[in-house]
């Protein structure tokens, strides 16, 4: 029954304190940043290397770095070994884990030199590079999950949310080239809270174990 809860969907809660962790880093640190404007600059100018908010957001999204790969990581075993829903369903959910690895990983190793400034360097290349492959794997597995979900009942609640997390995420792509410079944060915001939240929601069905009652 659902009430023998295992080591694995105790650690979907790792996807609840990603979230919060992320959030407290995005209202926290611009304390840390004189003149930061959070309608108009980007999260990731939090997380510059000149940034003077650096050593604050790294300190507070430290947990929310590992958590989110935890979290994503324990959903995609889960499904696999209950071979949950459809084999369309698992390939989108092993795509959003991929994602959330490259990005945790990718951005740690290229953070963006200098926030707001022009892209140059090799590190800001690879900070775009790494962003294009975050933004495509979001985008795929979201799409996939969306599919799943319509054509199976029993995931369809994952599909509803996963197609919210893709409309956030177009909010913000096409936001970010439409909407007036002194809105850019607010727009980029949906972004990256999409795939937060998202990874949340995936966090909290592992815990309830809602992904074990369904097979092919």
């Amino acid at each position: 029954g659902r009430m023998n809860r295992k080591l694995i969907n105790w650690f979907g809660l790792t996807g609840i304190i990603a979230f919060v962790s992320y959030t407290l880093a995005v209202i926290i640190s611009p304390s840390a940043f004189p003149g930061y404007n959070w309608m108009e600059q980007a999260v990731s100018d939090l997380s510059a290397e000149s940034a003077p908010s650096r050593m604050l957001w790294t300190q507070i999204a430290a947990l929310y770095g590992v958590c989110s790969v935890v979290c994503a990581t324990c959903v995609s075993i889960y499904v696999s070994e209950n071979k949950t829903s459809t084999r369309l369903f698992r390939i989108g959910i092993y795509l959003f884990t991929i994602m959330n690895w490259i990005s945790n990983v990718g951005y740690t190793m290229f953070p963006l030199a200098d926030s707001g400034k022009e892209i140059a360097s090799f590190q800001e290349i690879m900070h775009m590079a790494v962003t294009a492959a975050v933004v495509i794997l979001s985008i795929v597995s979201l799409v996939c999950l969306i599919i799943a979900g319509f054509k199976k009942d029993c995931i369809r609640g994952i599909g509803i949310w996963a197609a919210a997390a893709l409309v956030m995420m177009m909010i913000g792509a096409i936001g970010q080239s439409t909407v007036p410079p002194q809105y850019f944060g607010i727009v980029e915001r949906f972004s990256v809270f999409a795939a937060v939240g998202f990874n949340a929601v995936c966090g909290i069905y592992l815990f309830r174990g809602i992904f074990m009652d369904y097979g092919d």
